[in-house]
């Protein structure tokens, strides 16, 4: 039996197709199930896992308020990637909303600094996405 990720987040859509080509076609998640006739899918990108959904029984939606464009706000999501050079090209290139650009950042984690390649991308209900590609580790000793 396939273990589960630690969080898997399930992001309501407001379209379920444009939601799954985005995923798939865009940012280059496969699915590893769906169920057509609750209009979900259970995707993965390398060891990142999300649900995407439409549901059309309200009894199985679960959400705390209305759902109004951007969704998820207050939440951004890191995805992990081998190439975020070539995912950024390739996002620009089909239009999707860039809320972050292709930048170089560190961060510090205790006395180390973390650099990651990364943007934020908007998908299309909203989601911020953010892709980060780890690049190195500073040691902070003297």
């Amino acid at each position: 039996m396939e273990s589960y990720a630690g969080i898997v987040p399930e992001l309501y859509c407001s379209d379920f197709d444009a939601s799954l080509d985005f995923y798939t076609s865009v940012c280059g998640f496969s699915i590893d199930y769906s169920r057509a006739e609750d209009r979900f899918a259970y995707l993965r990108r390398g060891e990142a896992r999300l649900m995407i959904e439409q549901t059309r029984d309200p009894s199985r939606r679960f959400v705390a308020a209305e759902l109004t464009y951007p969704f998820g706000r207050g939440m951004s999501l890191e995805i992990p990637v081998d190439d975020a050079s070539t995912l950024y090209d390739m996002v620009v290139a089909r239009g999707v909303r860039i809320f972050l650009t292709l930048e170089e950042r560190w961060y510090r984690r205790g006395d180390s600094q973390v650099g990651n390649l990364q943007f934020v991308a908007m998908d299309p209900d909203g989601y911020l996405l953010r892709f980060a590609q780890h690049f190195g580790h500073l040691d902070g000793s003297v």
